[in-house]
């Protein structure tokens, strides 16, 4: 089971949790959660007008084995104009345009999608069960 929770924060509402979202998905081979713009297609959506992320900005998908991997989508811009970070524990990575990073096993950790141009950012918690 992959649980997520995500919260948009501006600068204006740093430190609030209002409107935080929840999603949740089992371990199982195909299984996907995205986040993103488009609420047709994201089990998470940020606001609208939010255009540092894209319609469909994160995938997170179940691989055979049953692990989670964190896939950044490539949007219709060639360069982005947000940058996405995951932290573990205390170890930081960034995740590359396009990118995919496996998730720890039975581990927690937070995904941010920080905006180039603004202070607001996209966070997105998440517990992956052993």
């Amino acid at each position: 089971m992959l649980e997520l929770t995500m919260a948009a924060v501006s600068a204006a509402e740093e430190g609030a949790t209002a409107g935080m979202l929840m999603a949740d998905a089992p371990s199982e081979p195909g299984a996907v959660l995205r986040v993103g713009r488009d609420k047709a297609v994201c089990r998470l959506s940020t606001p609208d007008d939010w255009l540092f992320v894209s319609r469909v900005h994160l995938e997170f998908r179940c691989g055979p084995d049953g692990g989670w991997h964190l896939t950044w989508l490539r949007g219709s811009l060639p360069e982005p104009s947000s940058e996405v970070r995951l932290t573990v524990g205390e170890y930081t990575q960034p995740v590359p345009y396009g990118g995919t990073v496996a998730l720890p096993r039975g581990g927690s950790g937070e995904v941010v999608v920080q905006d180039r141009a603004a202070p607001r950012s996209v966070n997105v918690g998440f517990y992956h069960e052993g």
